[in-house]
């Protein structure tokens, strides 16, 4: 093979791209590879069991020895989540800005594997040398502290990639956007950039994170009893902003949920949240206090079923009950897929008869997006002036939408590469084509198990979450093969025994006569037995109650 053949440039994604979460993206020179971002991403509705899915690194082991460096861009879960499993089949250093690394460092404790991870605390100023490729950082706002964006000098040309951002000119925490440095990189020549897709649909630009301090203040001021809270606990803009709204109306804060403690004493330890002393309370203390005097900060804004607001709304939360009377905000859109999650437990909290405030940030004022809209958009592709294009993080639509948006710009179609995981965009020479694929997909995490469950695993459990399941057990003499004992049908989730008497005595029948029809033709082989049991069954079960339950035979010798 050629050295031409061998030293060109190849960015793809193994996670993020033409879907929500599990962001994963690598750029590749030569004998080089570097990996932005770690996520992971929560299950679909027909993921029944699974707990998170990550990306598919096959690619990444395969090439252990190429890869250089996970590089980090900020501290939510859909970029650094995945990094507890995939350190434990890729041993590579992880770079991070404090805060993010203060969380990393929490999940990887969890697992056992701080001591194991070369970790590098890095800042926006911060120039590394991995390989051949050469590491530099600019500084966003996103709706975390210490975000940044990622820029890489490799021999074929400069890629950049902006991570999550919006351009917020009044930020919480006075963290501004670097323009400077953006238009800089811009103007010494970028070859591709990667840039953040999630609100490309959204006309216009975002709102400052300032602008809900006010509102959330006012809610404060004008609830009659106590204040519940909920919000993404990476949100640590927001979580500043509840506190600085509780100091100003004299209310005391208790943070509930597992995640929200956890992220609310690494930020404050690290210095990125201000809390006056005596403001935090004990969840145990919130019914000792005067109902207009307490704040509850609580994990749950998505509606998860076992999230700490959630089981406040269904009255099973071991400290804390909500009240008629009591006012709770969520503070956040829902994610794709769980508008019927939030909608259920709005539902469920003015049942209890609570003053719920809910819906698009727009309207309550209680929530603004941490990613930028059209105009932003447009503004960062102005700024960076990449030859190419290669819209990421988020849908198809939305990428789609981001690539029509550079076109509107003045670049040329052709100039814009809208792929899907997997698929390389490869530069040679300053030109960009698309590449072959590498393997990518999910990665299914269950309890302990990473990967052991798959698509046949998923199906089996769809069918026994629809029409249940009916075990079969005979037993058969191993001289002449008659029926011993059985068969016994025991059903689970397919009909209520009791009350099916009829239907499951005519499926015995069944069952017996197709096993002494198959004995009569001298058919023996458990193999045979099984499968015609299942298909004789299975064909009368769905001609009486139009079900096909998953049919399990049992068939013994003695």
């Amino acid at each position: 093979m050629s050295k031409k053949n061998i030293d060109k440039l190849s960015i793809f994604a193994l996670g993020g791209v033409g879907e929500i979460g599990k962001n994963m993206y690598v750029v590749q020179y030569a004998n080089d590879i570097v990996v932005i971002d770690c996520g992971l991403k929560f299950p679909e509705e027909d993921m029944l069991g699974i707990d998170m899915v990550i990306p598919d690194i096959s690619y990444l082991t395969e090439n252990r020895d190429k890869v250089r460096a996970i590089l980090i861009t900020h501290g939510h879960e859909d970029h650094i989540g995945g990094l507890p499993y995939v350190l434990k089949h890729l041993n590579v250093p992880v770079y991070a800005t404090r805060l993010t690394m203060g969380l990393i460092e929490g999940k990887l404790k969890e697992a056992g594997l701080l001591g194991d991870t070369k970790r590098i605390v890095i800042t926006a100023d911060s120039e590394l040398t991995l390989g051949s490729i050469t590491a530099s950082f600019f500084r966003t706002n996103h709706s975390i502290p210490d975000s940044v964006g990622v820029c890489l000098d490799t021999p074929e040309g400069r890629v950049v990639h902006t991570g999550d951002f919006k351009f917020d000119h009044t930020p919480v925490n006075d963290q501004y956007a670097d323009l400077q440095r953006m238009a800089e990189i811009g103007k010494q020549g970028v070859l591709a950039l990667l840039s953040d897709s999630t609100n490309a649909e959204r006309p216009g630009f975002t709102p400052s994170e300032k602008t809900v301090g006010t509102a959330i203040e006012d809610v404060f001021r004008s609830a009659k009893q106590r204040v519940v809270i909920a919000t993404f606990a990476s949100n640590v803009h927001r979580i500043q902003q509840v506190i600085d709204a509780a100091e100003a109306t004299r209310r005391k804060v208790t943070v509930i949920g597992r995640s929200m403690v956890n992220v609310v004493t690494i930020a404050h330890e690290l210095g990125y949240l201000r809390i006056p002393d005596g403001m935090l309370i004990e969840p145990e203390e919130v019914n000792k206090m005067a109902a207009d005097r307490v704040v509850i900060l609580s994990t749950g804004s998505q509606g998860e079923p076992m999230s700490a607001l959630t089981r406040m709304a269904r009255s099973n939360h071991r400290k804390v009950d909500i009240l008629p009377g009591d006012t709770v905000i969520i503070a956040a859109t829902p994610i794709p897929g769980n508008e019927r999650y939030v909608g259920r437990t709005v539902d469920e909290l003015m049942r209890i008869g609570a003053n719920v405030i809910y819906g698009p940030g727009s309207v309550t004022g209680v929530h603004v997006s941490g990613h930028g809209s059209q105009e932003e958009l447009k503004l960062m592709l102005n700024l960076i002036k990449p030859k190419y294009f290669i819209p990421i993080h988020g849908e198809y639509r939305m990428l789609r939408q981001h690539g029509l948006l550079a076109e509107s710009i003045g670049m040329d179609r052709e100039d814009i590469f809208i792929v899907d995981n997997g698929e390389t965009v490869e530069f040679q020479d300053g030109v960009a084509r698309k590449g072959s694929k590498v393997p990518s997909g999910n990665i299914l995490i269950d309890g302990l198990g990473v990967g052991d469950v798959g698509n046949i695993v998923l199906r089996d459990r769809k069918l026994l979450s629809q029409d249940g399941i009916l075990v079969v057990v005979v037993t058969l003499s191993k001289q002449d093969g008659a029926i011993m004992s059985g068969p016994d049908i025991i059903s689970r989730g397919f009909v209520y025994v009791r009350e099916s008497e009829g239907l499951l005595e005519e499926a015995n029948r069944i069952v017996t006569s197709t096993l002494q029809r198959l004995m009569n033709e001298n058919v023996n082989e458990w193999a045979s037995l099984k499968t015609h049991v299942k298909d004789a069954l299975g064909r009368f079960l769905y001609e009486q109650t139009r079900r096909r339950p998953m049919i399990l035979p049992i068939i013994m010798e003695v």
